[in-house]
C-alpha cells in the first residue's frame, strides 16, 4: 500500500510544502487537512487590502479546489484533526482515520488574546486568517448612514501588523488609535530614531498614540460604540478594537502526541520533530539554531519562531529534499522584512537573537547593527533608502 504524506494545515507553509513536493515526487499520494476552506491567499495582505479596496474574495488567489486539481491532492476541508498517534503513524480526523508515511504539521500561529475586563471584551477582534479578516472587513464596512463618518479603530499593539493596520486604517480615512507598553513603535526591531520617524509618519496620517499602557477593559457604549479603559485611567471610545499582539504557536496537536514543544514544536536542522517520521515548519516551527549539526540525533531544545514569509519558502524546499530522500540540512540566509507602511516605507533585517551590538546610523535613512567587534549584523532601511536593500545585504556577516 503506498501510503501518503499528509500535511495538516492549509496556509503558505503547508500549500508550499506540496507545491516543492510535487515537482520532485509526481506520484506519492498526498493528503491536506485543514479547518478552513483551504483556498490560497498571501498571508501578508490581510494587513493592507483596505488601501488596496479588496475584500476578502479578492484575496484568494487559488480556490482550493483549483490548488488540489493542479497538485494532486486529497483535500479534506473544514476538517479537524482530533489526533496524531505517532506509534501507528495515523492521524484521526472526524472522518475517520489515516495512515501516513510521513507527516508534516504546518499549523501555524494563534492570536495571543489578553484576558480584559468589561462586557464587550468578547467583542475585540484580531486578524490571523482569512476567515478573522473576514469578519473584520464586515463588522468595519457594516451598513451606515451616508453621512457618518467612518469606523473609529482602537488597536492594541503598536507592533510590525499594528502598524500596518494602522496605516491601512488611517490612509482610508478611519480615525486610528494605537495602544502599546512600550514608549515607540515596533520598539522590538527599529532602532529608537526609525520607530520616531514611523510615529511621525503615521501621526500625519491622523493615527493617535497611547504609549506605556494597555487595554483594561471594553465596554459597550451609546450607538453602539465601545468605550475602552486603559490601565492608566484613560478612556477613549471606538466603534471596533482590534487586538495585534502577537502570534503564539499552535502546538496543540504535537504536545497531545507527545512531541518536544517550547514556543513551538522543536525541529532539528532538517525539521524532524522529537518523533520519527514527523517535521514542522512555519509559524508553529522552533527553529534550531544554525550551530546545528545533522550528526545529531535529537532536536535543539531552544532555537527561534520565525513568523515571516522567507523562512516558510526556505524551509519548505529544505524538508522536501528531506522527504524525496536527500536529507537536507535547513540554513536560513540573510532575510530582510519589508514592513508595509507606505506612509514611511522600511525593511528590517535584524540581528540573531542575542547578538551582542548596537544600532549606528550611517547616513539618514540607514541603520547598521555592528557587534563588538564592528561587524554589520543587521540593519534597517527606510523610506527611499529601502532601495539600498541589495547592497546592504552584502554587507552582512551571518
Amino acid at each position: 500500500m503506498n501510503l501518503p504524506l499528509i500535511v495538516i494545515g492549509a496556509g503558505l507553509a503547508g500549500w508550499t510544502t506540496i507545491r516543492e513536493f510535487r515537482k520532485l515526487d509526481p506520484d506519492t499520494p498526498v493528503t491536506l487537512i485543514t479547518a478552513d476552506s483551504g483556498d490560497f491567499y498571501a498571508k501578508p495582505t490581510l494587513s493592507n487590502a483596505f488601501a488596496q479596496q479588496r475584500g476578502p474574495t479578492q484575496l484568494v488567489t487559488t480556490p482550493a479546489a483549483r490548488m488540489a486539481e493542479t497538485l494532486k491532492v486529497t483535500l479534506l476541508a473544514h476538517s479537524e484533526v482530533l489526533a496524531i498517534d505517532p506509534a501507528q503513524r495515523r492521524v484521526r480526523t472526524g472522518q475517520g482515520e489515516i495512515d501516513y508515511r510521513d507527516l508534516v504539521l504546518a499549523t501555524g500561529a494563534h492570536a495571543i488574546r489578553l484576558p480584559l475586563a468589561g462586557d464587550a471584551a468578547e467583542q475585540v477582534l484580531s486578524v490571523n486568517s482569512l476567515d478573522d479578516f473576514a469578519a473584520f472587513h464586515a463588522r468595519l464596512l457594516a451598513e451606515r448612514a451616508p453621512e457618518a463618518a467612518k469606523a473609529r479603530v482602537l488597536i492594541m499593539g503598536a507592533g510590525l501588523i499594528g502598524c500596518e493596520f494602522a496605516n491601512d486604517l488611517a490612509g482610508t480615512g478611519h480615525p486610528v488609535e494605537l495602544v502599546d507598553p512600550a514608549s515607540a513603535p515596533i520598539a522590538a526591531l527599529l532602532p529608537a530614531q526609525a520607530s520616531a520617524e514611523l510615529q511621525a509618519a503615521l501621526t500625519g496620517l491622523g493615527v493617535q498614540w497611547h504609549f506605556g499602557t494597555t487595554v483594561a477593559a471594553v465596554n459597550q457604549a451609546a450607538a453602539g460604540a465601545m468605550l475602552v479603559t486603559l490601565a492608566n485611567g484613560q478612556s477613549l471610545e471606538a466603534d471596533l478594537v482590534l487586538s495585534a499582539i502577537g502570534l503564539r504557536a499552535n502546538t496543540t496537536l504535537a504536545q497531545a502526541a507527545g512531541l518536544q514543544c517550547e514556543r513551538g514544536v522543536v525541529v532539528d536542522a532538517s525539521l524532524r520533530t522529537s518523533q520519527p517520521h514527523i517535521y514542522a515548519l512555519g509559524d508553529n516551527a522552533q527553529y534550531a539554531g544554525q550551530d546545528w549539526n545533522l550528526a545529531t540525533s535529537a532536536p535543539v531544545s531552544g532555537g527561534r519562531t520565525l513568523p515571516y514569509v522567507m523562512p516558510i519558502m526556505n524551509a519548505a524546499k529544505a524538508l522536501v529534499a528531506t522527504l524525496t530522500g536527500n536529507r537536507t540540512e535547513l540554513v536560513f540566509p540573510l532575510m530582510p522584512v519589508g514592513i508595509k507602511t507606505p506612509a514611511l516605507p522600511i525593511v528590517v533585517a535584524p540581528p540573531a537573537p542575542g547578538t551582542a551590538g548596537e544600532w549606528q546610523s550611517t547616513s539618514p535613512g540607514i541603520w547598521q547593527f555592528r557587534d563588538p567587534d564592528h561587524q554589520v549584523r543587521g540593519f534597517v532601511l527606510t523610506g527611499a533608502q529601502t532601495n539600498q536593500r541589495m547592497a546592504q545585504s552584502k554587507l552582512v556577516v551571518l
